[in-house]
């Protein structure tokens, strides 16, 4: 019979990768709390025009990238494929416009789009993101980009900078995209099929080509700056105000437009020194329009979200080594005729101690155990025969110090323990 196996573009995340995954998820709860967020937990199954309406219909998520099914009453629900949207409609349906502005909120979890599966990037994907709503103020913005900063530095990353634009308010958008819209319709037979798709929806995306072809076109095009309304320049230089009062690094990124088309004003993204090209490691921005396209009332907002596949796979190396994941100690019973039962009580009184501990229950010798430790890269192992057990003791082996002692039972957690926090210091 044929070996099933994981659907393309999904993984299983085994031991060791989901330690760091619960260490890195830990230290999202612990800065963004901080900070006064509360965490949020969507379905993974919404209805489609969730996306249609929030994300945009000439996004490449709702174009080619969503999982899209009718059920079996014909309607059409999705897998989420990015959480805003969903945040929002939460924020819509349960009236949390009632509660005290504005309202912070996080998530974790799993996002879904069909694309081409490569390093880093799933069809699966696990993403972290955070949403200010309810406040339209450029000390939002600012304070979320302080956020996340202290998020990575606690991660080690080094070399941070903020890339910061503005793509304003539907006014802005609306006059600058037709005078784009003017400047590239003579040269729409020179574009890709996606910037021709684009020029007819949401000419702003053009503005994210990689196409060398592209690039060098739109050097003579129009510039975003050139449409702001008076309100987006001051919002604008609100933000850039308190970035400095902060002390924060950042690059005005004129063609920085981000993904999505529900993005208005302040758009962002971090990048960190030692990762290559692909060097930016999260993006958001503000979504104004947001909740008032999904049935709410007018209400501001602003977010971000990280992809944590990626995250992890960047994770500095120092980070990853002091977070390593705590190696055992293993308790081997010799020739006992009720060895297995007196190792468990021996790792019990460990575990209460908080010592990660395993015990070895074969009980087919001390070669067995010894062979048990080495394949569980243990700090050390108990032995226990007769001899110890009528004296109240045991035998303890420190791999690390490669020293061999009798203990009696009664200080053993105690000896361990010392011994560990000697290893660490």
């Amino acid at each position: 019979m044929n070996q099933i196996r994981n659907v393309k573009g999904t993984r299983d995340l085994l031991e060791d990768s989901s330690a760091l995954w619960n260490v890195v998820e830990q230290h999202v709860r612990a800065t963004f709390n901080l900070y006064g967020f509360g965490e949020i937990r969507t379905p993974i199954l919404e209805d489609t025009s969730l996306f249609v309406r929030g994300v945009g219909e000439s996004s490449d998520i709702v174009g080619k990238e969503m999982y899209t099914f009718p059920d079996r009453k014909g309607r059409s629900l999705c897998l989420r494929p990015e959480s805003t949207a969903a945040v929002a409609r939460a924020y819509v349906q349960h009236r949390l416009q009632d509660q005290p502005q504005p309202v912070r909120l996080y998530y974790i979890g799993p996002q879904f789009r069909y694309e081409r599966p490569q390093k880093g990037r799933y069809r699966q994907f696990q993403q972290i993101g955070a949403e200010v709503i309810g406040d339209a103020g450029p000390e939002s913005d600012a304070e979320l980009l302080v956020m996340l900063l202290r998020f990575l530095e606690g991660m080690d990353f080094e070399g941070l900078v903020v890339r910061l634009n503005t793509v304003g308010d539907i006014e802005s958008r609306n006059r600058f995209g037709a005078a784009l819209r003017d400047y590239l319709e003579p040269h729409r037979a020179s574009l890709s099929e996606d910037s021709q798709r684009r020029l007819d929806t949401n000419p702003l995306r053009i503005l994210d080509t990689k196409a060398p072809a592209e690039r060098a076109l739109l050097e003579g095009a129009p510039e975003l700056s050139e449409f702001l309304t008076s309100d987006c320049r001051e919002h604008f230089a609100g933000v850039r105000r308190l970035l400095d009062r902060f002390g924060v690094r950042y690059e005005i990124e004129p063609d920085l437009v981000r993904g999505l088309d529900y993005y208005t004003r302040t758009v962002f993204e971090i990048a960190a020194t030692g990762l290559g090209a692909q060097d930016s490691i999260l993006g958001g921005g503000r979504y104004d329009g947001l909740i008032e396209q999904l049935g709410g009332a007018e209400t501001p907002g602003i977010g971000f979200a990280i992809g944590q596949d990626r995250l992890i796979d960047v994770l500095p190396q120092s980070f990853k080594d002091r977070h390593q994941r705590q190696r055992p100690v293993v308790v081997v019973p010799i020739g006992l005729e009720q060895g297995a039962d007196i190792a468990l009580d021996i790792a019990e009184q460990l575990r209460t101690a908080g010592i990660h501990s395993v015990a070895e229950l074969s009980g087919k010798s001390m070669k067995a155990g010894m062979r048990l430790a080495s394949k569980l890269e243990a700090i050390g192992v108990v032995l226990i025969g007769e001899d110890e057990l009528a004296a109240g003791t045991v035998t303890y082996k420190n791999f690390a110090s490669r020293e061999q002692s009798s203990v009696d039972r009664k200080d053993l957690a105690q000896i361990i323990t010392t011994s560990i926090n000697r290893s660490t210091d």
